[in-house]
C-alpha cells in the first residue's frame, strides 16, 4: 500500500526539521605560521544542533524548491602550538548561526514508500554569537566576521508513513568569505598573525518531517 500519496501532490506544503552537525574552519596559515610563529589547526570536531522550518514549492514531479530558514548551534576548536614556549592553546569559538538556505530538490521515481533524492544550493549565514570582542578570561584573542555565503550539496531518502513523509538527509556546506577579523589583540597578536584566513565547513544531518 502507498502511504501518504497526497505530499506529492501539493504544489505547496509545509514542515519542520531538527538535526546535527559538525562545524570547522579550512585554516589558511600565513608565511609566519610556519617559521616562527604560532601555528593553528582544528584540534577536534564538537557536535552542534540544527533546527529549522521546510518551505516546499513543486516545479515539476521530480524538482522543488525549498527554503529552509533556521537556527544552528555549534562550536569550532582551534588549536595553537607556540613553537618558541613549546606549548599548545586551545580557543573553542562558539556559533549561533541564522540560516536562510535556497535548495533545490532534485527527486528519483517513488518507490513504494521510499524516494530517494539529491539537493543542492546556497545559503546566507549570519553569526549571532561570534566573539565580537576578545575575551581574554576564555583564551579567545581572535574575531569572527558575522555574513558568510554557503554553497551545499548533499543527498537523503524520503519515508513515506501513513500521515507524514520523513526524511532522513546529509548535507556538506562550503563557506566562501574570509570570517577571520583583521583585528588583533594588543598583548597577542601572534594568533592573527599565523592565520591568512578562516573559510568556514558544516557538515549537516538533518530530518525532516513534513
Amino acid at each position: 500500500m502507498l502511504n501518504y500519496q497526497k505530499i506529492d501532490m501539493k504544489n505547496f506544503h509545509f514542515g519542520y526539521t531538527l538535526g546535527f552537525n559538525t562545524m570547522d574552519f579550512d585554516i589558511y596559515r600565513t608565511q609566519k605560521a610556519l617559521v616562527n610563529d604560532t601555528f593553528p589547526e582544528i584540534n577536534r570536531l564538537s557536535p552542534g544542533i540544527d533546527i529549522g522550518i521546510v518551505t516546499n514549492f513543486k516545479i515539476t514531479s521530480y524538482l522543488d524548491f525549498r527554503f529552509l530558514p533556521g537556527i544552528s548551534l555549534g562550536q569550532r576548536n582551534v588549536l595553537f602550538y607556540d613553537k618558541e614556549d613549546n606549548a599548545f592553546s586551545e580557543m573553542k569559538i562558539g556559533s549561533t548561526f541564522i540560516n536562510l538556505p535556497f535548495i533545490l530538490k532534485f527527486k528519483s521515481k517513488r518507490i513504494n514508500n521510499y524516494r530517494p533524492y539529491l539537493v543542492g544550493g546556497a545559503n546566507i549565514r549570519y553569526d549571532m554569537a561570534r566573539n565580537k570582542d576578545f575575551n581574554a578570561s576564555e583564551e579567545i584573542y581572535i574575531k569572527l566576521m558575522p555574513f558568510d555565503f554557503y554553497y551545499e550539496a548533499g543527498f537523503g531518502i524520503d519515508f513515506y508513513l501513513p500521515y507524514f513523509k520523513f526524511s532522513t538527509e546529509i548535507k556538506y556546506s562550503v563557506g566562501n568569505l574570509n570570517v577571520l577579523s583583521p583585528d588583533k589583540h594588543d598583548s597577542y597578536p601572534g594568533y592573527v598573525n599565523s592565520l591568512d584566513k578562516l573559510k568556514s565547513r558544516m557538515v549537516i544531518l538533518s530530518f525532516h518531517f513534513e
